[in-house]
């Protein structure tokens, strides 16, 4: 029997390195060997996300591993010039394949095998013999028409003295081979022309070259775009609402292709909608879609899974981003004892230099990046004792307090109980010497322990989450009570009063006042502490609850310090509750009674202010107004290739049904006259009205059913050429 050589093609050549390359590119283990480096780059290709910016990757994994992802190109795994090399010489490996064994196949599935004898067919292992009452041409008859019954193609030789039937079934196994290994061919050529090879081949002998940086892309030179006839490419476009984008963006070397377009997209409408969890249910684009050699018009609805296709160039709905928001901010300082407002405004995706506020001082040289703006924030608001009317955030004690500044927005922990915070905005401060910083605030303030709180993120990086400052609303609604309270603890006048009536308050009396004084000295003390003002050395924290402690650990011995920091900030509480009044009066604001709501948001904005030395900017900037514009990203794609693909799935399809499903069997019944026995051995005295029958059968894979079939087989022949019963055939099986 024909089968698949594992070995490659031997060309009839003198030159043994020709030969040999020749027969390891052809060979099926260089195939398979392909096929193993193909399947674990698309493992790395699924694992590690692709075409994602180099600083990504860098945040992520860190410099050394970046580099090795870009070295090996990891990082655009299926457009790697080696994954196309890869891909190349497999299609190669398997049309040499291909060529080398289909003939044979082929011929091996025409041919009837007829040439064989009665002596060879004995030495088959599956094989019965039968004296048969019937003679040999009503039995040649009858086994005829048995065989084509059970879907066997037959050929009759007639020998002397005898007549040889062969018949097969199952021919089309093979066709399974042959078509599994042209369907690989056939994917493969498609991934190739659906991958970057169209457009390298452009780069390699068209001068095409990527353009680096940011430009206009109406300035773009030609030799950075491609033209509308491209047969191929997959590139993105951001189109912002009432915007018209007629390029694509294609991603290639380090760099980018600008890939014209054969018609202009209008994005009218951006629509998106939301699960109870925050995630996107459906974002949709009502699109107008322009021919530009036309000027006909297709009015449609581009969704996620539901392209539309126009010119050849399928339309996806891929993401959506902020197409450009206009923000309008109220600005409050954050150091110094100022605490006037000033507006600020700026636009998503752009930058604005932080100018006009009144402290040019702190804020020379800082501009302001704006990053995003989310309308909606579905997030866990859970507080740690799983009480649903917290973000998520646990009363901490004084210890706790000083080890961790600002807390994070959420807890994992806990079961979620998610809600609507409403809008924010995301930006970053960056000064003259290009480092940042990364704010995300929120417009409205939300429920943290029964008290209202405006939520001011900050991280130094972006591979770090967001640990936020909270701010407690006043009875407006506002931060301006907080911010009063602020500058207050700043001005050196205000805190030395603040102390002094805490120590009047406190100790009343003529005759208290040498413990007046000594108090109204401690509690100045803790104020200045408190506020930052004592730091004896740039190491020394910056004020808030940690330098409380460091001066504890410092003066107080071990033993009382837990001691000492109680009474201290008992004194610290007290003094801060005059401050507050004070700072209200100077504002002509009313006396606020001692209430526990007034005490809860007097211990809130306490907290607030020791975080706020970790807040890291000279000013809050609050989201007061917006005007919001969406933007959709379509994925713009032309894949020639595709179809080619869906070809070849099919054919793979096809081939392994035909494969595992087809089975090859071969039968061999050899019928003679009586006393034309070509063995002597087997020799009997059968009447002249009967003949002998020999079948064998064979099939490439001895399988249970094919045991099965044999000696159902084997009995229906025997009975069809008329032995008297089974026990009359001689068997082997």
């Amino acid at each position: 029997m024909s089968t698949a050589s594992t070995s490659g093609l031997h060309l009839k050549t003198p030159h043994r390195v020709l030969r040999d390359a020749v027969e390891l590119l052809s060979s099926m283990r260089f195939a398979i060997a392909l096929l193993t480096v193909i399947a674990i780059a698309s493992i790395v290709g699924t694992v590690l996300k692709q075409n994602e910016p180099y600083p990504n990757y860098v945040n992520q994994f860190g410099p050394f591993w970046a580099d090795v992802f870009h070295a090996l190109s990891l990082q655009k795994v299926y457009g790697s010039w080696w994954f196309l090399l890869i891909l190349t010489f497999l299609v190669v490996s398997t049309s040499l394949c291909l060529v080398r064994n289909a003939p044979k196949m082929i011929v091996d599935m025409r041919s009837w095998k007829d040439h064989v004898r009665e002596r060879s067919l004995r030495a088959f292992h599956h094989r019965g013999e039968f004296e048969a009452a019937r003679p040999r041409a009503e039995a040649t008859a009858r086994v005829t028409a048995l065989l084509r019954n059970r879907g066997y193609r037959t050929r009759q030789v007639e020998h002397e003295g005898a007549t040889l039937l062969a018949a097969k079934a199952g021919a089309a196994n093979k066709l399974g081979y042959i078509l599994a290994h042209t369907a690989i061919v056939v994917i493969c050529i498609g991934g190739l022309l659906d991958g970057d090879m169209l457009i390298r081949a452009q780069m390699w002998f068209g001068g095409k070259t990527p353009i680096r940086g940011n430009a206009v892309i109406s300035d773009i030179p030609p030799q950075h775009r491609l033209s509308t006839s491209n047969p191929g490419f997959r590139g993105n476009a951001f189109v912002p609402e009432g915007s018209t984008v007629s390029t694509a963006i294609l991603n290639i070397a380090d760099g980018a292709l600008v890939q014209d377009l054969p018609f202009n997209l209008t994005l009218k409408k951006f629509t998106i909608d939301f699960y109870p969890t925050g995630m996107p249910k459906l974002f949709a684009s009502d699109v107008v879609v322009t021919d530009r050699a036309t000027g006909k018009q297709t009015h449609a609805t581009v969704k996620v899974n539901e392209p539309l296709i126009v010119d050849g160039v399928a339309i996806y709905q891929s993401s959506f981003e902020d197409g450009g928001s206009q923000l309008k901010f109220v600005g409050y300082p954050m150091q110094g004892t100022a605490h006037g407002t000033f507006p600020f405004a700026g636009t998503v995706g752009g930058n604005a230099p932080l100018t006009g506020t009144g402290l040019a001082a702190d804020t020379e040289g800082l501009t302001v990046e704006f990053s995003d703006f989310r309308l909606m924030n579905i997030e866990n608001v859970t507080d740690a004792s799983g009480k649903p009317d917290a973000r998520g955030v646990a009363r901490k004690s004084f210890n706790e307090t000083i080890e961790s500044h600002l807390g994070a927005a959420a807890s994992a922990q806990k079961e979620k109980t998610l809600r609507n915070v409403g809008p924010s905005v995301q930006y970053k401060l960056r000064d003259r010497n290009g480092q940042a910083r990364e704010y995300n605030n929120y417009m409205v303030p939300v429920q943290l322990d029964g008290q209202s709180v405006f939520l001011a993120g900050m991280r130094e990086s972006p591979n770090e989450p967001f640990r936020y400052l909270r701010i407690p609303a006043d009875d407006q609604g506002s931060v301006a009570d907080w911010m009063r309270l602020r500058a207050a603890l700043q001005d050196r006048a205000m805190r030395g009063e603040a102390a002094r009536r805490f120590a009047l308050a406190s100790m009343p009396g003529a005759d208290k006042a040498e413990l007046r004084g000594q108090l109204a000295e401690s509690a100045l003390r803790a104020l200045d502490l408190f506020a930052g003002a004592t730091r004896p050395n740039p190491d020394s924290p910056p004020g808030g609850f940690t330098a409380i402690a460091s001066f504890l650990e410092k003066s107080v011995p071990a033993a009382e310090q837990q001691k000492a920091a109680d009474v201290l900030l008992k004194i610290l509480n007290g003094s801060m509750w005059e401050l507050w009044q004070i700072a209200r009066a100077q504002d002509k604001q009313p006396v606020v009674p001692n209430s526990a709501q007034s005490g809860a948001f007097l211990q809130q904005s306490i907290n607030a202010l020791s975080d706020s030395f970790f807040y890291g900017a000279p000013v809050f900037l609050q989201l007061d107004d917006f005007k919001e514009i969406k933007a959709s990203v379509f994925q713009m794609t032309r894949a020639p290739g595709k179809n080619i693909v869906y070809l070849g799935c099919l054919l793979l399809v096809l081939g392994v049904f035909s494969m595992f499903y087809i089975r090859e069997r071969r039968v061999w019944v050899w019928i003679k006259d009586p006393g034309h026995h070509a063995d002597a051995a087997v020799q009997t005295e059968a009447a002249s009205s009967g003949s002998h029958v020999l079948m064998a059968m064979s099939t490439q894979r001895r399988t249970l059913d094919f045991e099965k079939e044999f000696v159902a087989l084997r009995d229906d022949i025997g009975r069809a050429a008329g032995a008297e019963t089974d026990t009359s055939a001689q068997a082997q099986h």
